[in-house]
């Protein structure tokens, strides 16, 4: 069965996974709509990694259900997995093969493979003829960082799955691949998930964000407006009263004061803002983060 028109490419539905007693997700729904470009957020150790393998089928759930264009992921069709284009976080290139023999392989497989694109891109990024032709193994990490995004970028894919697709690249090597995810892939629709603790690489590629805490999806939006509505309200505890605000996500107390974190503007947050002793913040993509997640600022990168 493929995915109806209008359908989300991705759909997760109550997906569990546990590591012996640690639970990573916990009854996780997720859905992603055809072209959305979706920056997955979390903790080191949130279980990012294992909801990107779960959702593409390759690593099986304790419970839950995972579908790509429509179809079961554990069991997609041969049509439906070339459609696809992953960049794992753990390099699995063929490492005893050279780039051009790696990228031959790959190509009797992808009915779409772009030569033009993939000649182009080994060519910006400085593959030339000696290279192409050396050992997989014997290139440096961002090299063969460069090579599995040249490999899931060849075949125009609808969707592409990024897991810390840059964490071996240098400023250089980081900008050059975001221009072409902009230029060559969002700009021709392409549905995509990136996930990365460089927080201002998201910020210039993702239109929505997704933050991942305790197993779950713990705030999604789109990245303008997530940044636009996120406050911090500090307030003697007096001056607050025990219902939730609209959009509440956390609440801290600290002896006398306490610290809300809110997501959206509302009229309760301007009120508070005119408050004798309250004082009402933005908040950057990096506070957001911790907040949300609980994370520490060591935990991220800009």
């Amino acid at each position: 069965m493929s995915a109806q028109p209008g359908s989300p490419i991705v759909s997760l539905s109550s997906v569990s996974k546990r590591f012996g007693s640690h639970r990573v997700l916990d009854q996780l729904d997720w859905q992603i709509a055809p072209g959305q470009v979706v920056g997955l957020l979390g903790r080191n150790g949130a279980g990012k990694s294992t909801l990107l393998e779960c959702l593409l089928g390759l690593r099986e759930p304790e419970g839950g259900a995972s579908s790509l264009f429509g179809e079961d992921a554990a069991n997609l069709s041969d049509a439906a997995r070339a459609r696809i284009g992953y960049v794992p976080q753990k390099n699995d290139l063929f490492d005893w093969l050279t780039p051009d023999q790696m990228l031959a392989y790959f190509k009797a497989m992808y009915p779409r493979w772009n030569t033009a694109k993939v000649d182009g891109l080994l060519s910006r990024w400085g593959f030339g003829p000696e290279m192409r032709n050396k050992q997989i193994k014997k290139l440096s990490g961002g090299e063969q960082q460069r090579l599995a995004i040249v490999r899931a970028l060849a075949h125009d894919p609808d969707l592409l799955i990024l897991d810390e697709p840059v964490s071996a690249l240098d400023p250089v090597g980081r900008r050059d691949f975001l221009r072409e995810l902009v230029e060559g892939v969002i700009e021709r629709g392409t549905t995509v998930v990136f996930s990365t603790h460089i927080l201002s690489d998201l910020e210039r590629v993702a239109f929505d964000l997704a933050f991942l805490k305790d197993g779950k999806i713990a705030l999604q939006g789109q990245t303008d407006a997530l940044l636009e509505g996120a406050r911090r309200i500090v307030a003697p505890s007096a001056a607050l009263s025990m219902a939730l605000l609209p959009g509440e996500v956390r609440r801290r107390r600290d002896g006398d004061a306490v610290s809300i974190i809110v997501q959206g503007t509302a009229p309760d947050v301007e009120h508070l803002a005119r408050t004798p002793g309250v004082r009402v913040e933005k908040m950057s993509l990096e506070d957001l983060f911790i907040e949300v997640t609980g994370g520490t600022g060591a935990e991220v990168a800009r």
